[in-house]
């Protein structure tokens, strides 16, 4: 297939590779922009991995937590302009599903569009929906909602730029207090700024690792003088390489943002907690939602459609 300037242009920002790399790259995929990324990474040329997804739709994540803090919910509804996202009427529309979210037994967004509108029993989700559509002016989306519960503990929550992201973090343990929730929402904060992907490298599957490996080991053979170590020194620096991921992308292994010291990591740090309050402390899982994640924004050029209308 014919490679277009704008596919390179994409796989660059994805990437961070040269623009002749991602043209190589790109032929030798077939234009398969996945395979593309993993040529790149085998041939050592991309400085950042594939972004989960780019951020460009504009509205609000909103977290909300029952009265006993066993049970909470994280809501993204989108709208056209961070202009209507800013939007009072917006706002209070969002809090509103929110509290509809922590009420359903809904198990999709299908079925939760579907459900009676908590706040007029006559129509759906869906139509009240179409109602703030017709009042705000402009397309929205309920685009997902996440509920999660816990017996033992307690879920915090944090949100980040009056609700671009929003967080929530479950906690298992035998004693709350102000210093435990206090704890439970700089982790919750970690979350937000530092984009986990797992809690703790029990959830990472093998299948993950072995990927990985697969990638490392042919970087190292694109590598003239690193193809050239022994295999078991070539063994430990694929190993240590994956350490070093998994202190990125896991959790309780990242370092810890608030460290005084700038070495303690997350599971230090809540193991300090724990020992101060004499308490058994345990992050079982976390949801992390950023607004507009995972959707493209249409990039509008105004030139060619002001010529457009003139009929150039």
């Amino acid at each position: 297939m014919a490679i277009t300037a704008g596919m390179v242009k994409e796989l660059r920002e994805m990437t961070g590779a040269g623009m002749m790399d991602c043209k190589k790259a790109l032929t030798a995929t077939e234009g398969d922009m996945d395979k593309a990324v993993e040529f790149l990474r085998e041939k050592g040329l991309a400085t950042a991995q594939k972004k989960a997804g780019r951020i460009a739709a504009e509205g609000l994540c909103k977290t909300l937590l029952s009265a006993d803090n066993k049970t909470a919910v994280v809501v993204e509804v989108n709208a056209e302009t961070d202009f209507v996202a800013k939007n009072e009427k917006f706002q209070n529309y969002v809090a509103q599903v929110a509290e509809q979210a922590l009420e359903s037994d809904a198990a999709d967004i299908e079925a939760f569009l579907a459900e009676p509108w908590k706040f007029d029993t006559t129509q759906t989700v869906k139509e009240a929906l179409a109602g703030q559509i017709a009042v705000i002016g402009e397309n929205m989306n309920i685009r997902r909602f996440q509920k999660v519960t816990i017996d033992n503990g307690f879920i915090a929550s944090y949100t980040h730029m009056g609700g671009k992201i929003g967080v929530l973090i479950s906690i298992e343990t035998d004693v709350v207090n102000d210093a435990v929730q206090e704890m439970a929402k700089n982790l919750a904060m970690q979350c937000a700024a530092l984009k986990p992907l797992y809690t703790t490298r029990d959830e990472v599957s093998a299948d993950f690792i072995a990927h990985e490996k697969e990638i490392l080991l042919a970087q190292i053979k694109n590598d003239p003088k690193e193809s050239q170590k022994p295999e078991k020194v070539i063994e430990g620096m694929i190993n240590g390489r994956i350490n070093k991921e998994m202190k990125e992308i896991c959790l309780v292994d990242q370092v810890y943002v608030k460290a005084e010291d700038g070495k303690q990591s997350v599971s230090q740090y809540i193991a300090q907690v724990a020992k101060e309050n004499g308490a058994a402390i345990k992050p079982i899982g976390f949801v992390r939602f950023e607004t507009g994640e995972g959707i493209e924004k249409k990039e509008e050029d105004f030139a060619a459609e002001v010529a457009k209308q003139m009929g150039q």
